[in-house]
């Protein structure tokens, strides 16, 4: 009761300032302030000042905020954690197959990682010393094989 008596007096006195502003041909600004006015006002007319009189003053609906904290702090807790980890369980079990089959090279059989633990089939060849017109053909030769 007490909560609705003071929404009433503060729309009246908005509304009583709202009037002074529109005698002083500040139509605009009393139409804004004379709409703040009424909000309380239409918050007492609708039952919501009531509500949250009620839920202001009763255990059960604090504990109830309480227990809505506590699920949201949980929440966010484990969406930090998974974003860290990078991810659920499937997406990361999916990440590791996708890895596994990335490791292959498109036209080998093998994976790639494989060949580096089998020797050699035929041993490196040893660089020529003739001089420096065969150090160009090997870069002309690597670039023809790239197209450039």
């Amino acid at each position: 009761m007490i909560a609705e008596t003071v929404c009433s007096a503060v729309a009246v006195a908005g509304l009583g300032i709202a009037a002074v502003t529109a005698y002083r041909k500040r139509f605009l600004a009393a139409a804004r302030i004379a709409a703040y006015a009424l909000v309380p006002l239409g918050l007492v007319m609708t039952g919501a000042v009531g509500w949250v009189v009620d839920t202001a003053f009763s255990p059960t609906a604090w504990a109830g905020f309480l227990v809505l904290g506590g699920a949201w702090a949980l929440f966010a807790t484990t969406r930090t954690v998974e974003r860290r980890r990078g991810g659920t369980r499937k997406e990361r079990r999916a990440a590791a197959r996708a890895a596994r089959t990335d490791a292959v090279a498109p036209a080998a059989s093998a994976p790639s990682l494989g060949q580096a633990s089998r020797p050699a089939s035929r041993p490196a060849a040893a660089p020529k010393a003739t001089g420096g017109a065969d150090d160009f053909s090997d870069i002309e030769a690597i670039l023809k094989k790239h197209g450039i």
